[in-house]
């Protein structure tokens, strides 16, 4: 497939790219490389990406070193008008939007952020979706959008209307707004709703990377709730293992659905919703004493109450994904914890290195 990836320079974007033209996918990936966190991350996935930072500029169409079927361009899902051109140059097979505004905290002191990257940019891209005929859209949606749910665990056909952050609501939006474009212009869709990622090359804004950077460094780490939190942690390779098979398959109208009794994950438009995480919930303590063990240091815990838009559990229902696509998530959370804190120390071992001494090809970074 010629297949377009949003975000290509993030986290699930950089693993699911390398996945892709691993299997022969003509891929081209955007990014706007902002700095909701640390660039120089963005930049280094890149490089294994075979993308040079020093050629990196606006609007400019770069070809890999590394692999033949894979381009990189930086640009703003809000650019529309170059949005456009790339779409009707590219004629797209498929489209995965993984380039969102992320962050549940970060929404209550920047909104404005969500309402132009997750509201403005989605819509640029449904409509370049809709004029140019793209076979399937897959996009990013998330766990945070169940809210004040708490009949656990979370399925895709409970309700959904009480989210607790900006960003949640941004994502509940993106859902409706697809199912607007598959029904009105027949365009596939599917939503992913991701429960808590984490693994090598992780987001540096997520609980596994910064508890682990503050263990080493014998800093604090800060426990919300008192402790009594609980998340369906799924290692990133079972995630881009489920996006694959999605892409996969666009989908078709659901003949059984019931005007009288909806299903909010189907419709008579080709649309669906899916879970996408492990399936299980992990006791955050539990899973602090894990990083405790493989770092071989104890935490300086503080504990504090919950945060204004955070929830105290997520737990995903991935019945539907199992059913439909054989999605077997393969990584527990102590393997994928041991995965992070080795790659995270080599990252960042090799970073302190003289100017020259360390390289990013090294065999484990490319994990």
């Amino acid at each position: 497939m010629k297949v377009l990836i949003t975000g290509s320079a993030g986290f699930i974007g950089f693993h699911l790219v390398k996945q892709l033209v691993k299997q022969g996918d003509e891929v081209i990936g955007i990014d706007n490389l902002n700095d909701y966190y640390d660039r120089k991350l963005k930049y280094d996935r890149l490089a294994i990406l075979g993308i040079n930072k020093s050629n990196i500029n606006y609007g400019v169409e770069l070809n890999s070193d590394k692999f033949v079927n894979f381009k990189f361009i930086k640009l703003d899902l809000t650019d529309k008008e170059n949005l456009k051109k790339l779409f009707k140059k590219y004629k797209f097979d498929a489209v995965c939007n993984l380039a969102a505004q992320a962050g549940v905290r970060y929404s209550l002191i920047n909104p404005d952020a969500y309402l132009e990257s997750n509201i403005t940019g989605f819509l640029n891209v449904l409509e370049c979706c809709r004029h140019e005929k793209v076979g399937h859209l897959v996009y990013a949606s998330s766990s945070s959008v169940y809210g004040l749910n708490k009949k656990m665990p979370f399925s895709v056909s409970d309700n959904v209307d009480h989210p607790v952050s900006l960003y949640a609501a941004s994502k509940k939006s993106n859902e409706l707004m697809a199912h607007t474009y598959s029904h009105l212009f027949n365009l596939p869709t599917s939503g992913l709703r991701f429960f808590t990622v984490y693994g090598p090359w992780g987001r540096p804004d997520m609980a596994l990377f910064l508890f682990t950077k503050a263990i080493l460094e014998g800093k604090e780490i800060n426990i919300f709730n008192n402790g009594i939190m609980k998340r369906d942690f799924t290692y990133v390779d079972d995630i881009v293992g489920g996006i694959l098979r999605v892409l996969a398959n666009p989908p078709k109208g659901n003949p059984r659905w019931d005007e009288l009794n909806p299903d909010p994950a189907s419709s008579k438009a080709p649309y669906r919703i899916f879970n996408i995480g492990r399936g299980n919930s992990v006791n955050l303590l539990n899973f602090i004493s894990e990083i405790e063990r493989n770092i071989g240091i104890k935490a300086k815990k503080v504990y504090l109450p919950m945060q204004d838009g955070d929830v105290s559990e997520t737990w995903a229902d991935i019945s539907e994904l199992k059913t439909e696509f054989d999605y077997e998530p393969k990584i527990t959370y102590k393997e994928g914890i041991k995965k992070f804190v080795n790659w995270y120390k080599i990252y960042y071992s090799l970073n302190k290195e003289p100017a020259g001494k360390s390289s990013l090809s090294r065999a484990i970074l490319n994990q």
